[in-house]
């Protein structure tokens, strides 16, 4: 299998940021290896004039607040949202509409649920750090929030939005 075969088949919503620029890094890799975006696609979509302020944003990890919205639309991925609430100690739970989910989710929450655990009996047996273990075990827990949300709802289901 060739590597952009497996950056789209890559898990992208189960990775988790470690820092502000590793955040950055995942949102540009998945515009590039999902939407076919460069860095200079990247700027030109944010409204930015240069593609250089976006390059020494990504190289510093300062990116000002108000243009972290822009990027992560325009990188199709919102890592750097996540990782800010993650390292003040919160989850994310995507708010939920109460419709009801496909197979396909279903079965990528089941699998969540498999690896998380397969996860804290690796690192139990010291087989794995407890960063990879935490960020199997966060996932899991805000897709299952979700789905609780959507369970709540799902007899008054809200109008579908645009990312539903």
């Amino acid at each position: 299998m060739n590597v952009m075969a497996q950056n789209r088949r890559r898990n992208w919503k189960q990775l988790q940021a470690t820092s502000m620029t590793h955040a950055m890094e995942l949102c540009v890799h998945h515009a590039q290896h999902v939407l076919n975006r460069s860095v200079e696609q990247l700027a030109e979509l944010m409204g930015e004039a240069s593609h250089n302020t976006l390059y020494k944003w990504l190289a510093t990890g300062r990116m000002p607040a108000v243009q972290i919205r822009a990027f992560e639309h325009a990188c199709g991925i919102n890592y750097v949202t996540r990782y800010l609430a993650h390292s003040d100690e919160h989850l994310l739970v995507r708010m939920p509409l109460g419709r009801k989910p496909e197979h396909r989710e279903l079965n990528e929450l089941n699998v969540a649920a498999n690896t998380a655990i397969n996860e804290l009996f690796k690192f139990y047996e010291g087989e794995v750090e407890a960063g990879q273990t935490i960020s199997a075990l966060t996932a899991l827990i805000e897709d299952l929030a979700h789905q609780r949300g959507n369970v709540e709802k799902f007899r008054q289901p809200e109008l579908l939005g645009g990312d539903a």
